[in-house]
């Protein structure tokens, strides 16, 4: 049957017979649920495949580029089905004035998940190595959000954009520090968010109760 990629050499592996489908299985909802990405931002934007591998069927999540191929993931594989590329995620039909930096998807789900990406276009680079491609595209905007890894390659890539687009550039590894990268910051932070959130929604219920009751108050009061 179908089941997980596993234990694969290094070298790009050959895809055959993919099947696009809608983001589903049971597996890859639990490995969602491991990096903390809720399942219905994940189905927004992902889908799930289905391929042929060294004469097996297995199954993982996909994430698609904007030239036709797919970044692959589940808990035991990472690759990509060619060609490999950037994905462009627009917020609206007008033109943006800032954009948000991803090197991986994870992040970028991440990013939806804790309400980083509302009202800004996102670029997700997939691959360090499209960066410095990238930046015609990043220099329409007045403000650019990096979320890249926090490690040396991360911070030697924002001083490229930075060197490229000046201070428009905001780097924004601070706000997941002593982490690798920003699906690490949600995952080790999953609890106090929710709760956080959950707070939240109680308190924004509260005043719509209390406005509700204010309005009828009034209603009732202009009757009498």
């Amino acid at each position: 049957g179908t089941e997980y990629l596993k234990d694969l050499p290094d070298e790009e592996p050959q895809f055959s017979n993919v099947e696009v489908l809608p983001l589903g299985h049971y597996a890859l909802r639990q490995y969602l649920a491991e990096r903390a990405i809720p399942f219905e931002v994940a189905g927004r934007y992902c889908k799930e495949l289905h391929y042929d591998l060294r004469n097996k069927r297995y199954f993982a999540i996909g994430f698609p580029n904007d030239k036709g191929g797919y970044e692959v993931r589940n808990k035991f594989f990472k690759g990509c089905v060619a060609p490999k590329g950037t994905t462009f995620i627009k917020a609206g039909n007008e033109p943006g004035r800032e954009c948000n930096v991803f090197e991986g998807f994870f992040d970028f789900l991440s990013a939806v998940a804790l309400d980083r990406t509302e009202e800004m276009d996102n670029l997700v680079l997939n691959s360090i190595i499209y960066l410095r491609k990238s930046t015609d595209l990043l220099s329409q905007y007045d403000h650019i959000h990096a979320y890249l890894d926090n490690d040396e390659a991360g911070r030697k890539a924002v001083q490229t954009l930075k060197d490229s687009l000046g201070e428009k550039v905001i780097d924004h590894t601070d706000d997941y520090k002593g982490c690798k990268d920003f699906n690490e910051f949600l995952v080790k932070n999953q609890q106090n968010i929710n709760h956080q959130k959950s707070t939240n929604n109680e308190s924004n219920n509260n005043y719509e109760e209390s406005n509700e009751e204010l309005s009828e108050g009034g209603l009732h009061g202009s009757r009498r």
